[in-house]
């Protein structure tokens, strides 16, 4: 790479030349770092959670029956509520009985956010015994009595 010119004549003006060496190591280096995680991103942990079988509760605490549709929709005690609503639910029941306990059944593949907005909501109105309702596995024995 020229730096100057070589000509008699000495006219010193600037250069249009681009360095192209920084350049390079920037992406030398990049490439690099793309060869060394790519493999990192695709690993992939098998974890086989436990299972486990439990009983009913014999306890008689009132209880509120919280459902979580497909699409996010809410319910308390079959009746639909909006995520505002549902707070002032909560504080109702624990108002009358403090051993109010909530049973969440939510959809299998209800989104996340609508199931952690109803246990905040759970939390913010001071509902401590939550629930969730499961199908038991095909597999599970029967609890023993």
């Amino acid at each position: 790479m020229a730096m100057g010119q070589f000509s008699a004549s000495g006219g010193s003006g600037p250069t249009a030349e681009i360095n192209m060496t920084p350049l390079v190591d920037v992406m030398l280096v990049l490439l690099i770092i793309f060869i060394i995680t790519a493999p990192l991103m695709t690993h992939s942990v098998d974890v086989e959670l436990p299972r486990a079988t439990s009983s009913p509760s014999k306890e008689n605490a009132p209880t509120l029956q919280v459902s979580i549709t497909l699409e996010g929709a809410a319910t308390v005690n079959g009746e639909r509520v909006d995520i505002s609503t549902m707070e002032a639910r909560f504080r109702e029941a624990i108002a009358r009985n403090p051993k109010t306990e909530m049973h969440l059944m939510a959809d299998r593949d209800a989104r996340y956010g609508a199931v952690a907005e109803t246990m905040s909501a759970a939390h913010r109105a001071g509902l401590t015994r939550i629930g969730f309702i499961t199908q038991p596995a095909e597999n599970d024995a029967a609890p023993a009595k």
